[in-house]
């Protein structure tokens, strides 16, 4: 059945042609029809409400209909809508239909035969804006569901591990935590320094293979009360605390340094070995709470000294301040 609600605009500087159209659209029951005596009026139109199916000719003056028709893929962009565009001429020629094809034409009607043409083409219309509007309006509500899934999740897809999202909430209580229990809060930056060789070397396929070993290793190293995340390709971390402030020191994590550099991880390649940095950023509540981003500052400023060195060390905000 055919959509009478269907909202149409004819275009014509011709009136007389705009009304036979309008009262043929009308007298098959078509009850959102509006007509527009020339392009710029046809676009504030559509401006105030768009439309599915627009009917324009295709000579006019001011602007001719492939010119509307620019216009209208402009606003279609802008407005996440699509409209039908059906061109009323008297032009038969291949090379005149295949410009406003290239244009955005969707149809024509060809003029000597207007009257037994136009409501089937319409049907057609109908049904290609719907499905096509109906794909905008589904993909945008996609596009809004996977922002607002991103916005809360808090899982890295491709290890499994947390993401650097719940690490900075789980980094932000542990600061709190220490705050007002006292004792001190650790942020261990591990990168995979030679990461970028080895992604020269395999292919995705063995780099994904990589990070999920790494992640795998590192949650065998970690204490079950400490936090493991995902922060980047190269960059895990992890977040603890010690209620003794005297046992956060780089060898309570030694194991980690040790496990990721000194055993090869098993892929489809063969065996890899990856060269791993680390750095410890302690915060002792004594000294005073840092914010998040201080911490990830210290501890990314401290991962440049231990590339160089390769050694694990061990940094603090006020530390780094006074530097």
């Amino acid at each position: 059945m055919p959509n009478l609600d269907l909202p149409i605009l004819v275009v014509d500087d011709a009136k007389f042609s705009s009304m036979v159209v309008g009262r043929t659209l009308r007298n098959a029951g078509y009850r959102d029809v509006r007509i527009a005596n020339n392009a710029p009026a046809a676009l504030e139109l559509m401006e105030q409400r768009p439309v599915s199916v627009l009917i324009a000719d295709w000579l006019m003056p001011e602007m001719d209909g492939l010119e509307l028709s620019d216009q209208v893929r402009q606003q279609d962009e802008q407005n996440n809508h699509y409209t039908y565009v059906i061109l009323l001429t008297a032009k038969e020629s291949v090379e005149a239909l295949s410009e406003a094809f290239d244009r955005g034409v969707d149809d024509f009607i060809y003029k000597s035969d207007m009257t037994k043409q136009l409501i089937p083409r319409i049907y057609a219309a109908d049904r290609m804006a719907d499905r096509q509007n109906t794909l905008l309006r589904a993909n945008s509500l996609l596009i809004e569901n996977n922002r607002e899934l991103e916005a809360t999740n808090i899982i890295d897809l491709e290890t499994g591990l947390c993401n650097n999202k719940y690490g900075r909430e789980r980094l932000s209580k542990t600061l709190r935590h220490a705050e007002s229990r006292g004792g001190s809060s650790a942020y261990v930056l591990c990168g995979i320094r030679n990461w970028q060789e080895l992604k020269r070397k395999h292919p995705p396929t063995v780099m994904s293979e990589l990070a999920v070993g790494i992640a795998r290793r590192l949650s065998t190293l970690i204490r079950p009360i400490d936090a493991l995340f995902r922060i980047g390709d190269n960059q895990y971390a992890v977040v603890a605390y010690f209620p003794n402030s005297d046992n956060c020191t780089t060898t309570a994590f030694r194991r980690i340094f040790d496990g990721i550099n000194h055993k090869a991880l098993k892929t489809t390649a063969g065996y890899v070995s990856v060269e791993a940095g680390m750095v410890l950023c302690r915060a002792d509540a004594e000294n005073g709470t840092p914010s998040v981003q201080e911490m990830e500052r210290t501890a990314v400023q401290g991962l440049v000294d231990a590339y160089e060195t390769r050694r694990f060390t061990e940094v603090s905000p006020e530390l780094q301040a006074e530097a």
